[in-house]
């Protein structure tokens, strides 16, 4: 067990050392976000694993040097994790990964708040630390369980249904992971198909998926992070069952062609619930232009029977329409002007998910 006095009443030593840290702390974490980003699709690369080992080793070098305990003591026991992982001896989970950036977050608020000469005891860190410590020793079998039980002595709940998380995780492990990423590659295919229609829609794929990860990240990812990317990839589809001359259409929707385009969830959702697996993501897909208010379309569902999925692609989804249409302002003033417009459109969408999708945005704008 590590020494955790140094979080009982934490204190700077040096204070260039610690703005140092933040500011490589800064660098080095949206990296590790991407690698595990990239090793839920590829869970066996060796070669990320390898990477993201590299990335804690320096995390705690760093913050050896410049005298930041907190960084030593949440970084070290996850590079002892990531060895055991590169060694083989456990396997990388979905839990594993939510408790990495878990672990990373709450990093960087203890570091920044005693930057600011303010109190990181309600971040339990040290909770965080001694459950990483658990988990560095713990058995693969035990891996999800233990996993489970830190995210909750973190953040005050268990992770929503935690149990069905670790089932659906058999569940994938019973189709494998090969047939999986293979499914997710074929509905990245179509979505680049689906992009290539206009030069608007480049790179809009990968803009949805980040702002849909993030925003169920900071919810505390009561969605499964791997339907939801599958229905970030789809959702659109439909689309192209319908004419070009509708939905690349750049003047004013005729009433003809507005109902013409409220067919194009449930064929994507079509494609979905007719592909082992997906059921999930086919009730995303679905209803992704339904509102709170009973409003949208297609089944005019209301807020208490829209799934969390379809709500997060909602404000997605019309984040980028509006970010596209003000996108003439500049990179930074689109972004402020979609996300106004957004939080004007209380009927829209889920209040709950546009407070959690307002802070993934705020940290763009601060970025």
């Amino acid at each position: 067990m590590a020494d955790i006095s140094a979080l009982l009443h934490p204190s700077v030593q040096d204070r260039d050392g610690l703005a140092e840290f933040i500011e490589d702390l800064a660098d080095i974490v949206p990296n590790i976000e991407r690698d595990i980003a990239r090793l839920k699709r590829s869970p066996d690369d060796n070669a990320l694993i390898a990477g993201l080992f590299r990335a804690l080793h320096n995390i705690k070098g760093d913050a050896a040097i410049c005298k930041v305990d907190v960084g030593v003591l949440v970084a070290h026991p996850i590079e002892n994790l990531l060895a055991r992982l590169r060694g083989g001896e456990l396997v990388f989970s979905e839990l594993l990964a939510e408790v990495i950036l878990l672990a990373m977050d709450r990093l960087e608020l203890a570091v920044e708040a005693l930057s600011a000469g303010k109190s990181f005891a309600h971040l339990k860190i040290i909770e965080l630390v001694g459950g990483l410590e658990g988990l560095a020793q713990t058995t693969g079998v035990e891996l999800d369980e233990r996993s489970v039980r830190l995210i909750e002595a973190v953040t005050g709940f268990r992770p929503v249904r935690a149990g069905a998380q670790v089932r659906a995780a058999a569940t994938h492990a019973t189709r494998g992971a090969e047939s999986i990423a293979a499914d997710l590659k074929f509905f990245r295919t179509l979505a680049h198909q689906f992009e290539i229609h206009s030069p608007l829609f480049k790179g809009r794929s990968g803009r949805l998926l980040r702002l849909a990860l993030d925003t169920n990240n900071v919810a505390g990812k009561p969605v499964d992070p791997v339907q939801l990317e599958a229905a970030v990839y789809m959702h659109d589809i439909g689309m192209m069952f319908l004419p070009e001359s509708i939905w690349l259409k750049l003047g004013q929707l005729s009433d003809e062609d507005k109902r013409a385009l409220r067919d194009h969830p449930a064929y994507a959702a079509g494609l979905l619930e007719r592909m082992g697996g997906w059921t999930a993501a086919a009730e995303m897909v679905a209803q992704h232009h339904e509102m709170p208010d009973g409003g949208g379309y297609p089944a005019g569902l209301k807020a208490d029977r829209i799934v969390p999925g379809a709500k997060i692609l909602a404000i997605v989804d019309a984040f980028e329409a509006v970010t596209l249409k003000h996108s003439h302002r500049g990179q930074s003033r689109s972004l402020l002007r979609a996300i106004a417009e957004i939080n004007a459109c209380d009927n829209q969408f889920a209040p709950d998910w546009i407070a959690h999708f307002n802070t993934v945005v705020r940290r763009m704008v601060e970025a």
